[in-house]
């Protein structure tokens, strides 16, 4: 453990109050860039003032190690769609995991010719094992996403005994490295936490992945936090209790919106209740139409709705669909955008998607704040949207999303559904909303579907 100079304890404290205000900023998409860009150099901060005190004796592996990961996060930064966001938090989590892990093994190393606490090698142990869970789980639910292997929840005979197998022997060797502090055992414990990362995530499937990613988040945070007491370092207890803190809300804000308990969202397909995703085309007869049609109800409406939906994002829509209610509020329609919590995927998403189109803050709308809106709505237009919408969650008590809360869209007087195919969405669930008599459905990839239906709004 490096003795810190009182001037570096002072840096460490504006970095902490740095990323404390970064929170602060990020709670609010007017000054979600600034929050962001405060919580960047706040990092910085920390990081820079190491080489200005610490004897470092591998600065050359260090400072190249540096250059790489800044080229990989410029370059990833680039290049990463909008709706690849889950799956970089998945991959930059994992990684944070996974450094803190092998810095404890590091510290553990170090601690067999010394005389340390029992706490410290109890939270050297915590720091193994939950960050080898960390990394293990969040490469699993980066596979899951980016379809490397199948969305649905894996299975197999044995796995709840094999997970509580392993939770056992986990808890075993987080004893004996307290007691024996041998390197070999704290070897042994990332192994068996890697294992039950894996076993953990392999079971959740569809709507239920992003959800995880945000608990691992918060395993990732505590166990930075433990890893800044096993140092000493200030600023990593306080950067890793802000993330466990707020990745622990942001799971809980997630399974509330989708009406789920945690542990069903972990454990659910063990008993056949976990979202599957997936999901076979129905073939039933439906109601559909051509942009010629879509464009009569919204030219004759006083008021519409948007409901956006990751299919939006994956078509990079968004601007077209910005021009398409410009158009509409150009002819005295009012029209808002109704945001359902996961309606990317994630918190959120879904609202930064929409501002890089320079959508007006006031037209985006929280899902309790505009549920009450649809009864006088003369039109919803559907946009990639399917789980957020279904009424299922309200009828249907056998159904996978059953008590989610979503958004009241079959209240409207006319609802109008973009959709590439009549494949179920993320849930792999019908939606009875879909052979609504009052439903009109326009096929096609978002994007250029938008594009005809803003040329006969205009033509109207």
């Amino acid at each position: 453990m490096i003795d810190t100079p009182v001037w570096v304890q002072v840096v460490y404290l504006v970095a902490a109050v740095c990323f404390i205000l970064a929170l602060k900023g990020l709670s609010s998409p007017k000054h979600a860039r600034a929050g962001n860009l405060l919580g960047a150099v706040g990092a910085v901060m920390a990081c820079v003032v190491v080489f200005f005190y610490a004897e470092l004796d591998h600065l050359v592996p260090i400072l190249v190690a540096i250059a790489v990961g800044t080229v990989v996060g410029v370059v990833g930064a680039q290049r990463v769609q909008m709706t690849q966001m889950p799956q970089l938090v998945a991959l930059f989590n994992g990684v944070g995991g996974g450094a803190a892990a092998l810095v404890a093994l590091l510290e553990l190393a170090d601690m067999v010719e010394g005389d340390h606490g029992e706490f410290a090698l109890a939270a050297t142990a915590f720091t193994i094992v939950v960050g080898s869970v960390s990394f293990a789980g969040s490469m699993v639910t980066f596979a899951k996403l980016q379809e490397l292997m199948t969305s649905r929840p894996v299975l197999f005979p044995g796995l709840p005994v094999l997970f509580g197998g392993g939770l056992l022997v986990a808890v075993a060797l987080s004893v004996m490295t307290v007691t024996s502090t041998a390197v070999w055992i704290g070897i042994v414990l990332a192994l068996v936490g890697l294992l039950l990362g894996v076993l953990l995530v392999l079971p959740v499937g569809g709507a239920d992945v992003p959800i995880v990613i945000s608990l691992l988040n918060a395993f990732t945070g505590l166990t930075v936090a433990a890893g800044g007491y096993v140092l000493g370092n200030t600023v990593l207890l306080v950067a890793g209790t802000l993330v466990g803190a707020s990745g622990t809300f942001l799971t809980k804000l997630m399974a509330a919106a989708m009406g789920r308990s945690v542990g069903n969202i972990l454990f659910g397909a063990l008993k056949g209740g976990s979202t599957l995703g997936a999901g076979e085309a129905s073939d039933r007869p439906v109601r559909s139409g051509g942009p010629e049609d879509v464009a009569i109800l919204l030219g004759y409406a006083h008021k519409v709705i948007i409901v956006p939906g990751y299919g939006l994002a994956v078509a990079q829509a968004q601007h077209t669909l910005r021009e398409l209610v410009d158009v509409l509020g150009e002819r005295g329609i009012a029209v808002d955008y109704a945001i359902h919590p996961v309606a990317g995927r994630m918190p959120g998403h879904m609202n930064v998607l929409l501002a890089e189109a320079q959508v007006p803050y006031d037209q985006l709308k929280e899902m309790d704040d505009i549920n009450g809106d649809f009864r006088q709505t003369d039109v919803v237009l559907v946009v990639g949207a399917n789980d957020v919408v279904n009424p299922a969650a309200k009828t249907s008590p056998g159904a996978p999303i059953y008590g989610m809360p979503i958004l009241n869209a079959d209240e409207a007087q006319q609802i109008v559904f973009m959709k590439r195919s009549m494949r179920p969405g993320f849930a792999g669930i019908e939606n009875e909303l879909l052979f609504d008599p009052k439903t009109t459905l326009l096929f096609g990839d978002a994007k250029d579907s938008l594009g005809k239906l803003l040329s006969a709004v205009k033509a109207l």
